[in-house]
């Protein structure tokens, strides 16, 4: 199981951009899974009828979860399964590879077919499905530019073009419709382990600009 990793997110805008990118180019490394230095992120959130996930994110109860299916640059022959739970400012995050058939199954509205071990990511899903309610809600898409730095394990992420499914779950479409979710900002996210190094918290430091709570999930929630 993973451990839990410190988190901070910033709102920034287009200049503070700038300013980290060229600043990040020069410490840090680019993921060596981006293309040309970003990806595209997809997401399938699930939550329940009372929408669970997204009124304990607005309350801001200190200890949460949510589940979410995942995939990137469209690639829908690597997909995933993930869980991240919240407590207070540290998050940790499960992660498994699923099927398109899985991922379809729950499009459907029901668990996939065949045997699913009860205490794996996939069991606990299914479990949570029947009693909590667990369907798919929303799907999120965003443009992610991520940079890495080694001491700490530090991973510094921009996140921008958030776009909303609005009611949509078709995941699976790449050619499904997603509208801009609202007028979101950029995201910048800062993920540690033990240490934040301090060339790195100087490099993210921007003048004005507190640490706050971000939900993209929440943001692409505001149409339904």
């Amino acid at each position: 199981m993973a451990d839990y990793r410190h988190e901070l997110k910033y709102q920034i805008n287009a200049s503070d951009v700038m300013a980290i990118r060229r600043r990040l180019q020069i410490l840090a490394k680019p993921d060596p899974h981006a293309r040309d230095g970003r990806y595209l992120v997809r997401s399938l959130y699930f939550d329940n009828l009372e929408d669970k996930a997204l009124r304990e994110k607005v309350d801001g109860v200190n200890k949460r979860e949510k589940f979410r299916i995942r995939c990137y640059n469209g690639d829908f022959s690597l997909i995933h399964l993930e869980k991240k739970c919240k407590l207070g400012a540290l998050t940790r995050k499960e992660s498994i590879p699923v099927s398109k058939e899985t991922v379809q199954a729950f499009l459907q509205g029901r668990k996939p077919d065949g045997g699913i071990l009860p205490k794996t990511l996939l069991g606990e899903l299914c479990r949570k499905m029947d009693t909590e309610g667990l369907r798919p809600k929303t799907i999120v898409d965003y443009v992610r530019e991520p940079f890495v730095y080694g001491p700490g394990n530090v991973r510094v992420t921009l996140d921008y073009d958030i776009r909303t499914g609005l009611c949509g779950t078709d995941f699976l479409n790449p050619d499904c419709v997603m509208v801009p979710s609202g007028d979101p900002p950029v995201i910048l996210e800062v993920k540690w382990d033990a240490f934040l190094p301090d060339i790195i918290r100087d490099a993210v430091e921007l003048p004005g600009r507190m640490a706050g709570a971000y939900s993209k999930y929440a943001a692409c929630r505001i149409y339904g």
